[in-house]
């Protein structure tokens, strides 16, 4: 499972609604609204460390 940086709900990357790829990671969202917020603003769900915020 992976967690929807967006939103916070457990995605199941099999079935996920839509990807995207930000600095050469994979991210998994609920929804296309959850991929589109996330296109126009990785850092603000990142964190100012980006992908690499140390879950």
């Amino acid at each position: 499972m992976a967690k929807d940086p967006v939103c916070g709900m457990e995605v199941d990357e099999k079935k996920a609604a839509a990807t995207a790829t930000h600095e050469g990671k994979t991210y998994h969202f609920c929804a296309a609204g959850c991929k589109k917020s996330f296109e126009k603003n990785p850092q603000k769900y990142l964190g100012s460390h980006g992908g690499h915020a140390g879950h």
